[in-house]
Parts: structure tokens; C-alpha cells; sequence
């Protein structure tokens, strides 16, 4: 906590992936520690509440969206991706143009579980409207390093 009290907002960080701004490289720490955190909650059968917190994550892997086809070595589709999420306390979270033509709707919980590959959107509450949210959900990756796939429908 120390350390990143000294960072200011226009540093660079240079990390796995990309080099990330101060707040985006923090967001990630947060994002690891909770899916991480989350294959000890799935291994011991355990549950642990959803929280507001959640809305880091979330922010994270919406703004991961490009990183998600660039790390594959694709060019990202053109347009916009609405997505509107229901957060632990019941308020709506949103993030992007309204009347997109693409949407993802749903849980803030499900979504952070598919943008860290804990869940496959098949095993989820979300819903996705056109094929552009359809094929970002099945290659999302908010996380650095070389690109994979996540489980596999029916796994976690």
C-alpha cells in the first residue's frame, strides 16, 4: 500500500503485458487477488458474498476489450459494445454508447467471472445481444500474459 501511494496517475508501469497507467496496473493486482482468490472459493465448494468492489473489475474488463484481440493478434471488431451490469447493491453499472448495436447485460459477479476466465458465458446470467459482444465474451481476458481460452462450457 506504501509503494503505490508514491505512484502518480501519469506513470507508466511496466508490468507482463502492455505497460499500464498507475490506476489500470492497481485495478490489476485487485483483479488477480479476487480470480485468484476466486479458484480457492470454487475449489473448496465455498461461496463468498459479492461486493461493490466488483465495479474495478468490471471497469477493467470492459477496458481490456481490445487487449483481448490484441494479444490473439486480431484486429478488434469496429463499434461499440454497450454493457450494462447489475451490481451487488442492485445499482446499475454501464459502460459504453446506448443503442449499440451490441450488448452485454447481466450480474457485474458473472461478468468479472468471464472476463477472468473463472466461468464460460454459457454458465452464466448474461445476456448478450449481436455477434460482436458474442465473440468478445468468448475471447475476453483481462489479465497480461499469452492468450487463452478459459474453461470450457460446463467448468469452472
Amino acid at each position: 500500500a506504501e509503494a503505490a501511494a508514491t505512484l502518480a496517475d501519469d506513470t507508466r508501469v511496466i508490468w507482463y503485458g502492455p505497460s499500464m497507467g498507475a490506476k489500470s496496473f492497481l485495478t490489476a493486482r485487485l483483479m488477480e487477488a479476487w480470480a485468484h482468490g476466486q479458484d480457492v472459493v470454487d475449489t473448496v465448494g465455498g461461496h463468498r458474498p459479492a461486493t461493490g468492489r466488483l465495479r474495478h473489475i468490471a471497469q477493467l474488463g470492459v477496458i481490456t476489450r481490445q487487449w483481448s484481440y490484441i494479444n490473439r493478434r486480431l484486429d478488434a471488431p469496429e463499434g461499440d459494445v454497450r454493457v450494462e451490469l447489475d451490481g451487488p447493491s442492485g445499482a446499475r453499472w454501464t459502460w459504453g454508447a446506448e443503442g449499440a448495436d451490441d450488448l452485454v447485460r447481466g450480474p457485474a459477479e458473472d461478468f468479472c467471472l468471464v472476463v477472468t476466465q473463472r466461468r464460460h458465458v454459457a454458465d452464466t446470467a448474461l445476456e448478450l445481444t449481436g455477434e460482436t459482444a458474442l465473440d468478445w465474451m468468448h475471447r475476453a481476458q483481462a489479465f497480461a500474459g499469452p492468450p487463452t481460452d478459459g474453461p470450457q462450457p460446463g467448468r469452472t
